[in-house]
């Protein structure tokens, strides 16, 4: 049997959350009421995020968490648990890619990809989904990918690779934890209008905008709103899925 809703704030752990679409993730959950603990392989980047939010540090702090070194996700939720007695949310943002043709990835950098995009959510959603089994409740919120849906090789047939694999992932802790009163979903954006995409799009922005059936970019603050809902007690009857957001792209 599920634990009763918090009475209290809830925390949100964002994994990348010192840049790009993480920047909106954590804006988007803030102000919705959530305290926000803005984690990044270098946090510096997100001190001046937290000044924005409240410069007293009690809604919005930062913590170091490298995806690539499993204990890091052990480290940050004891610290979590220790400074505010719980937490209710982890979003996987954290991921990496390199725009290269399918034969001139090398072995060792696909792999490098996989173990961080991939590998990251599942050490991810292992620890945090035990804290969450223990107290009867939580939300695991997977950021995939339009790649890992359909096989996109923009970003490198590794990052849609590990995309894909998340979408796995995400059915398969989702059912485990589903009796537990803890959640998991993914959400996975077409293109957003990111620095990142433009600057992998470069000079073929026109060519990619004539794709898209709404013809443009996507907003980041789509998918941080979708965020901020899988998050909330609203979404207790909502685990397994993958949330769509690619400008009608990919139409299921």
């Amino acid at each position: 049997m599920a634990a009763p809703l918090p009475d209290r704030i809830q925390t949100a752990v964002i994994t990348g959350g010192a840049r790009g679409l993480g920047v909106h993730i954590v804006r988007a959950l803030h102000q919705a009421g959530f305290r926000v603990v803005i984690t990044d392989i270098d946090p510096t980047p997100a001190e001046a995020l937290v000044s924005e939010l409240d410069l007293a540090g009690e809604t919005a702090v930062t913590a170091t968490l490298d995806v690539d070194k499993p204990a890091d996700f052990q480290t940050v939720l004891d610290k979590v648990i220790d400074r505010f007695g719980s937490c209710e949310v982890l979003v996987n943002n954290a991921a990496r890619t390199a725009a290269q043709g399918v034969f001139d990835i090398d072995p060792a950098d696909f792999n490098a990809v996989m173990a961080t995009n991939a590998g990251g959510i599942f050490t991810g959603c292992q620890v945090f989904g035990r804290h969450f089994r223990e107290r009867g409740y939580g939300r695991l919120i997977n950021l995939a990918s339009l790649a890992g849906q359909n096989g996109g090789t923009a970003t490198g047939a590794h990052y849609a690779a590990s995309k894909g694999a998340i979408l796995t992932l995400t059915k398969i802790f989702a059912r485990d934890l589903a009796g537990d009163g803890v959640t998991c979903n993914a959400i996975a954006p077409g293109p957003l209008d990111t620095p990142m995409v433009r600057e992998v799009l470069g000079d073929n922005l026109d060519k990619a905008l004539a794709k898209i059936p709404v013809g443009k970019l996507g907003a980041p603050d789509v998918v941080a709103q979708m965020v901020a809902f899988l998050a909330g007690p609203k979404a207790g009857f909502v685990t397994g899925a993958c949330w769509d957001a690619n400008g009608g792209i990919y139409m299921r």
